[in-house]
């Protein structure tokens, strides 16, 4: 009971004076770190030796919430365009949400950009600039029609159960370069209707979990502390270590109170460094203005878009990027175009054009493209069979995702699908395939990334996928 009551008292000191708790809760879901977890003699985010030669140290997953329509922004369909208004000239798959009507020609026009002629809608003129950098992959193909299974698959490899985020596979596999900062950042400043999930260590120790920045305004909330110096703080934290030992050698090891006792510490790292990492203030008005911050559409995404660049460049393992919220709209599902396609399609790709074309550019200026991966993409695609009059529903069949960097092929385009957009005919690539093919840039064998838990061996890709090796440089 002594040893309980003094561990509250000092935890109420923190809460007061230090201002930690709140700053350790930051650090993952439910108060528990993003950083650090098992005993106080090990360091699980020290940096480990990946199985083969990285081509890639970070990654950058812009990911679209709500699923993108591929016939209307990277997989142009002259066939589609000829039939608009005619029925679907074969069978549907029996996996299907709502009937859908005939078929629906995009209402934009496409045109060859670069040197390797890629065609790109019209609706993203500034990434189209970046094309001979992109891998656009146009025969993904996923498995679960709603949002929740194909945001899970996306995410975490799995589409019901719960299981650890591709961050979070990352930094067990490899720790972090960064022992100062959070080495899995998400940015979202409307959480995606999944949440947590989408970027938790399920069975994987706590200090896997990624770090959710919703406040873009104060991305790390407590962390000056006016009231305490650093050897003061120092010396609060050597207490409060101790007392959160006893506790934890009289219980079953569990990696949560592990991760609270190392989130602390880095906290208290953080200080000298998370102000300085997730500011943006000493940027050039040159880079502000590549990322659209001088524009009210642009600026919300363009901040996340910065912010993501600042953190790699400070060794960042994973950066994952939500497109959740418009200057107009805050909503989970931005790219859920079941009716307004006419009109909110090109308000997503206003808001989020310029801020991706910008950190490209900005990351290949600096030498970071190379060492970095981006990945962008939603959970599936759209049917391009209309949803009423004005609208598509959502399409795992056969869509598009691309990738830049990370020693990818750039000015590929790469698989494709039946003349109307329908089925991945071409080169399919599966979810299992795309999580396989980022570990391997990274370094990393995914059929040798595995974690012991309720007598069997997982991995990010189940027992499936392979490295997709047409698209590596």
């Amino acid at each position: 009971m002594r040893n309980s009551y003094s561990r509250r008292q000092v935890l109420k000191s923190f809460s007061n004076g230090f201002g930690m708790l709140g700053l350790a809760g930051l650090l993952g879901q439910d108060g528990f770190a993003s950083i650090s977890g098992g005993g106080s003699s090990t360091n699980p985010l020290a940096l480990r030796q990946p199985h083969l030669t990285p081509r890639a140290k970070n990654v950058i997953f812009l990911f679209m919430s709500g699923g993108p329509s591929h016939v209307d922004l990277f997989d142009p369909k002259p066939n589609l365009q000829k039939n608009t208004g005619e029925p679907l000239p074969f069978e549907k798959p029996k996996l299907e949400r709502t009937k859908t009507g005939n078929l629906l020609g995009s209402p934009w026009s496409f045109q060859r950009y670069g040197e390797s002629g890629i065609e790109v809608s019209e609706l993203l003129p500034n990434l189209a600039t970046c094309v001979d950098d992109l891998c656009v992959i146009r025969s993904m193909v996923a498995d679960n029609i709603n949002h929740n299974g194909a945001c899970l698959q996306m995410n975490t490899g799995e589409q019901a159960f719960s299981r650890p985020s591709m961050g979070s596979w990352l930094l067990y596999g490899l720790g972090s370069e960064n022992q100062n900062l959070p080495g899995f950042v998400v940015l979202s400043p409307a959480q995606p209707a999944q949440g947590a999930p989408l970027w938790g260590s399920s069975f994987l120790p706590a200090a896997y979990q990624g770090t959710l920045v919703s406040n873009l305004a104060n991305p790390v909330a407590n962390i000056e502390n006016p009231r305490s110096d650093s050897q003061a703080q120092r010396d609060q934290l050597d207490t409060l270590r101790k007392l959160n030992e006893i506790h934890e050698a009289q219980r079953q090891e569990d990696s949560r109170l592990s991760a609270r006792i190392e989130s602390f510490e880095l906290a208290f790292r953080m200080q000298a460094e998370a102000p300085e990492a997730f500011s943006i203030d000493s940027e050039t008005t040159a880079t502000k203005r590549m990322y659209g911050l001088d524009n009210s559409t642009t600026e919300i995404f363009g901040k996340q878009c910065l912010m993501a660049r600042r953190l790699v460049e400070r060794g960042v393992r994973c950066v994952q990027v939500y497109h959740t919220q418009t200057e107009k709209r805050s909503s989970c599902q931005l790219w859920d175009q079941h009716g307004g396609l006419r009109q909110e399609l090109p308000n997503n790709c206003a808001a989020t054009d310029l801020p991706i074309a910008g950190l490209i550019k900005d990351l290949k200026s600096r030498g970071l493209l190379d060492e970095t991966l981006v990945l962008w993409g939603g959970e599936f695609g759209r049917t391009p069979t209309a949803e009423g009059d004005n609208g598509r529903e959502h399409h795992p069949f056969g869509f598009t995702m691309w990738m830049a960097g990370g020693g990818i092929k750039g000015g590929l385009a790469y698989g494709a699908t039946d003349e109307f957009g329908w089925h991945a005919v071409e080169n399919p690539v599966h979810v299992h395939d795309l999580h396989a093919t980022i570990l391997h840039q990274l370094g990393l064998d995914h059929e040798k990334l595995t974690y012991r838990y309720a007598g069997r061996d997982y991995r990010l890709t189940d027992v499936y996928g392979n490295v997709v090796k047409e698209i590596l440089a």
